[in-house]
Parts: C-alpha cells; structure tokens; sequence
C-alpha cells in the first residue's frame, strides 16, 4: 500500500473510530467536520486515493457507503522502533556508557503501529527489569516506549541517567530544592534522592506495551 499523507492518515482514522463508535461509516460531511476538512470535494478527492491505493472501497449507490478493507489500525501502518537494552524499575542496573542510548545504535527493532508513537521523533524502546513501577501498571517485562529529549515535567516518567554511579533506572522525577526525587510507583520501595548535576534525563515514556505471563 502507499504512503499515507497526514491528511489521508487522519480520514483513516475517523472514518474507522467512527465505525466503532456509532456501528455504521460515517458520510462525507461527517469526514469533513470530523477532520476540519475545508469542503466535501476535498475529502471525496481523497477518499478516491484512498480506494485506488486499497484502504476502503465506496457505495456510491449506498447511503454512508464507505468501507474499509481493514478495521483493524494494527494492520494499518506500522513503524519501526529500535530496542536499545533493559532498564531498571527497582534498584539502578549499570549500563556501559551514556551512548548505549544512541538509538542508532541499536540492531534489534520491534515494529508497532503509528498510534503508540504518535507521530513523535525519536521514540525508542526499553525492555524493563524489576516492580518499582508495578503501581503505574508497568512490570518486569513489559516494554516501554520512550521519547528521546532531555527535560520533563515534573511527575513525568522517565529514563534517567545516574552520571557519578553510571546506572540508569525508570522512576518518576520530581525537581525538589536542591533535590531531585526519583520516584517509585511501588508502596513498598523508598525513593531515590540525588543532586540536579548527577541526573541526565534520556526520555520521557509515551506508551507500555504490556507482556503477559509466559510470553
């Protein structure tokens, strides 16, 4: 299939959420003030790519005859994310060096569909080890996607470089005075305080891929 405009990949996803929430496709209009498209015409030049490359098929003699060849946004479109190692949800697991965070780096990719990253550059992923962050649902095991950059907000959860132990760990990050609070989302398990100078931020989480037991 080609690639989608944003455009075209917005029409997508309306006209499927649209389908799951009402039971029935919406109409042209509908497209139009679902996605601020600026006229029908518009959006009936679109809907004809999206036929001619295989998205949907149209009932011109059906009222809301739209329909798509696939409800399913997994088989939609997909994007490649770079695993780049483990990070610790409990006690900081040493890592070699601050490049291990080189997304480039990394052989090992796993494929997920577009809505996880939402549309975010620099989005890589962490195999993550231990419970601290059991109370915000993320356990030994699960997968988590990250966005790169090297500020958050405080409560954000985040990958965050220990620069004088050299070890990293996922923790929420709270800036204190003089202080940073490394928070863990576990009842039973203290926080980590250390100095703003010792804290490097590596990415904030965007999305948990959870792993079921066994798996």
């Amino acid at each position: 299939m080609r690639t989608l405009s944003p455009r075209q990949k917005k029409i997508i996803d309306f006209i499927y959420q649209f389908v799951v929430d009402s039971g029935y496709p919406p109409t042209v209009r509908d497209i139009v003030n679902g996605c601020g498209i600026s006229s029908t015409s518009v959006v009936d030049y679109n809907l004809k790519i999206l036929e001619q490359a295989g998205y949907l098929r149209r009932h011109p003699e059906v009222s809301r005859g739209i329909e798509l060849l696939t409800l399913s946004p997994a088989l939609r479109y997909r994007v490649q994310v770079p695993i780049i190692g483990q990070i610790a949800a409990g006690v900081p697991i040493p890592v070699p060096a601050a490049d291990t965070w080189d997304a480039t780096a990394s052989a090992e990719t796993m494929e997920v569909t577009e809505d996880l990253t939402r549309g975010k550059e620099g989005v890589y992923a962490l195999k993550v080890k231990g419970t601290s962050m059991i109370d915000a649902l993320i356990n030994d095991g699960d997968i988590i996607l990250l966005q790169y950059v090297n500020r958050v907000e405080n409560g954000e959860m985040a990958a965050v470089w220990l620069k004088a132990e050299k070890e990293v760990t996922l923790k929420k990050v709270f800036f204190e005075a003089g202080r940073v609070r490394l928070q863990p989302a576990n009842s039973q398990m203290r926080p980590i305080y250390t100095t703003p100078d010792n804290v490097e931020i590596q990415g904030r989480v965007i999305a948990v891929i959870r792993q079921m037991p066994g798996h």
